[in-house]
C-alpha cells in the first residue's frame, strides 16, 4: 500500500493503465475520469470525504467494509451508490488497478470489447484476464 495526496495522483495512475477512450470530464463540479462516456473514477471533495471513489457492485461493497476498514469506508451520501471510497493513506494500488480495468470493461460497449480483446490479448494477460475471447 502506498499514500495518494489528492485528484492529480489518482489522475496520473488511472491514466497509466493507458486505456483507450478514457477521459477528462466534470461531474458536480469536480474533477473526473470518464470510460466509454460514463463516470469512472473520481476524488470525493472536502465536504464529503476527500477520498478517491470507485465503482463496484453492492456485494463488494458491503465485503470491502467489512474485510477491510482500514483501507475501505463509505460516506452516507455515497452508501445509496455502488461506490467505495478509499483512505488516501491506505491507497491500494493493486486493489485499484484491477477494479478499474474491470469497470473500464464492464463499460465498453460489447463490440468494441471484442475487438480490443482480439487485438491486445497481451494486455488481457497483464490484467489477468487469460480466458477472455
Amino acid at each position: 500500500m502506498s499514500a495518494l495526496s489528492g485528484w492529480p495522483e489518482l489522475r496520473a495512475f488511472a491514466l497509466a493503465l493507458d486505456l483507450p477512450k478514457v477521459e477528462d470530464s466534470v461531474s458536480w463540479g469536480n474533477p473526473g475520469l470518464k470510460a466509454h462516456g460514463k463516470l469512472w473514477t473520481w476524488w470525493a471533495p472536502q465536504e464529503y470525504a476527500d477520498a478517491p471513489v470507485f465503482k463496484v457492485a453492492r456485494e463488494e461493497q458491503e465485503f470491502l467494509l467489512e474485510a477491510a476498514p482500514e483501507v475501505f469506508f463509505i460516506t452516507d451520501h455515497h452508501r445509496p451508490y455502488g461506490l467505495i471510497l478509499m483512505h488516501p493513506e491506505a491507497f491500494d494500488a493493486d486493489w485499484a488497478r484491477s477494479n478499474l480495468f474491470r469497470v473500464w470493461r464492464q463499460q465498453a460497449p460489447k463490440r468494441f470489447l471484442r475487438d480490443w480483446d482480439m487485438q491486445n490479448a497481451d494486455r488481457l494477460k497483464e490484467f489477468g484476464y487469460d480466458d477472455t475471447p
